[in-house]
């Protein structure tokens, strides 16, 4: 059972979320936010194929970083963030389709520290189908502005 740091954090993971430029240039939407649990999905573009036509395996990481983050982001205190400490993606089947989904949830909610998997599960027709899975660290940081 997680507990609920921030009850206002649906509203802050979309503030956040609509100044993610990278995400919105890829195209990426979140779907569900829940504590513990996000939901993304990706209508696939030829910018997104490598040579070959599947999805890079760098976007896959990237979808699976950025469910597995916003998951452990719903579960921490509010005024603070996570960064990425830890990820490690196993690729399992080639990503092509007419979309991906990505689900990101906490498996272990701590303090400091939350271990996070993400499923990337292509959409083929009427099919879904597991292409990767990870399992990130999410670290808990006092965010300071950069820029």
């Amino acid at each position: 059972m997680l507990k609920e740091y921030n009850p206002d954090f649906k509203a802050t993971i979309k503030q956040g979320y609509a100044k993610q430029s990278f995400l919105a240039l890829i195209g990426f939407e979140l779907t569900e936010i829940e504590l513990g649990h996000i939901e993304g999905r990706l209508v696939i573009e030829k910018k997104h194929q490598q040579q070959y036509g599947n999805l890079h395996g760098g976007l896959i990481a990237t979808l699976a970083d950025t469910v597995a983050g916003y998951a452990a982001f719903t579960a921490v205190p509010s005024g603070h963030g996570v960064v990425t400490g830890e990820l490690k993606v196993s690729y399992f089947e080639p990503g092509y389709g007419e979309a991906v989904l990505a689900i990101g949830k906490v498996v272990r909610q701590g303090r400091k520290i939350n271990f996070c998997e993400a499923e990337l599960w292509a959409e083929r027709g009427t099919d879904r189908v597991l292409i990767a899975k990870a399992s990130a660290t999410m670290i808990t940081v006092q965010p300071q502005k950069t820029n």
